[in-house]
């Protein structure tokens, strides 16, 4: 189901500075929406866009998006950790120009699948739904100390033990089905009201371990710098301090890339007030040498 719009964050910084001179096959790992792709391909009349995406429901989006611009674009579907086999399926061995936009999206937020915190259907947070593992599976089965760990290591919850003790006591009453549910048990431990809701670190931290979000990260990212040409850059798009956190190290300690973002990007004012979704991202840059 074609719904929500998605605004795509900081998109006049990516325009701006992720296409090289000279650069003609620019990939866009996370394509979602597709609102990268069309202002770039709307920009720069000499490139051609691989859009990919582990999301069947995004890669139909940006389809429509995009429709304009069937002959300068090619959409596939995987998990950019595989970046090389995608690529390598259609005889594409080399790049100019790749983006990594790691949020999640609004469509993805209203489908359904427990990404949001007043989801009354499934507790999925699959980001490809032909994955085995589940949020479900994780609050219902996983040991207590195993839930405790992903919410700490992933969510950085500083209260993951007293939330996986609720989980758990919750749980031996009847399973946890819902997101509503998941996220009224957290907000119980958390007693905590605000902008931000309680459930934010506790939600994040599973998503990232259903989707193994982290190691398709780490792969991601050393697969772009091997197939980027000299001159080509990479950028990333990230929501919280665990994914930029990597970035940075990874960019740094790289000797084959020259960062280009020493302090990364963030939205502007005026963003933030049209989108406040946009207000935890940064951008960071590097270029291959």
């Amino acid at each position: 189901m074609i719904g929500r719009e998605h605004i795509a964050v900081l998109s006049r910084e990516v325009c701006e500075n992720l296409i090289g001179t000279g650069c003609k096959v620019f990939v866009d790992a996370t394509i979602g929406g597709a609102g990268h792709s069309i202002g770039l391909l709307e920009r720069y009349r000499q490139l051609h866009i691989i859009g990919i995406d582990r999301d069947k429901e995004a890669l139909d989006r940006a389809e429509v998006t995009l429709k304009g611009y069937s002959d300068r674009a090619t959409l596939l579907r995987g998990n950019f950790r595989d970046l090389r086999q995608i690529l390598g399926g259609i005889g594409v061995t080399s790049m100019d120009g790749i983006l990594f936009d790691l949020g999640i999206s609004s469509y993805q937020l209203s489908a359904g699948r427990g990404f949001s915190f007043n989801d009354d259907e499934g507790l999925d947070m699959r980001m490809d739904t032909r994955d085995v593992l589940t949020a479900y599976e994780i609050v219902n089965s996983f040991r207590q100390e195993e839930i405790a760990r992903i919410l700490y290591e992933y969510g950085e919850e500083w209260q993951s033990r007293r939330i996986a003790k609720a989980i758990f006591e919750n749980r031996r009453k009847g399973r946890i089905s819902t997101a509503r549910e998941l996220a009224a048990i957290v907000a119980s431990v958390k007693k905590k009201t605000g902008r931000i809701h309680p459930a934010t670190k506790t939600f994040q931290a599973l998503r990232i371990a259903v989707n193994d979000e982290l190691g398709s990260l780490s792969e991601g990212m050393d697969t772009a710098v091997q197939l980027l040409t000299p001159g080509g850059r990479i950028g990333i798009i990230t929501f919280h301090s665990l994914e930029d956190r990597m970035v940075k190290q990874r960019f740094r300690k790289d000797s084959a890339l020259t960062v280009l973002t020493p302090k990364a990007i963030r939205p502007g004012i005026d963003e933030i007030r049209s989108n406040p979704r946009a207000r935890s991202a940064k951008l960071r840059i590097a270029e291959k040498n």
